[in-house]
């Protein structure tokens, strides 16, 4: 898998990983892959419901200790 950009949003609550994910999304173009590192567990539903609206894929999700990363596909 080739990782475009990578974002580090551990330490965040509601709603800013999604906000900063949003934004990290703009700067990309079709068919790249957003790396996001969450440890807000809200971030479980969030992230999945925001990609689906958006058109976007999770290509894989993995949770290791508290870090929930999240490998998303632009739309």
């Amino acid at each position: 898998m080739n990782i475009t950009k990578s974002l580090d949003a551990k330490g965040l609550s509601c709603p800013m990983p999604i906000v900063k994910t949003k934004k990290a999304m703009d700067q990309l173009n079709t068919g790249d892959i957003l790396e996001v590192f969450v440890t807000d567990k809200g971030s479980l539903n969030d992230i999945p419901a925001w990609v689906k609206s958006g058109g976007h894929q999770i290509l894989k999700q993995t949770e290791e200790a508290d870090v929930i990363a999240f490998y998303i596909q632009k739309g």
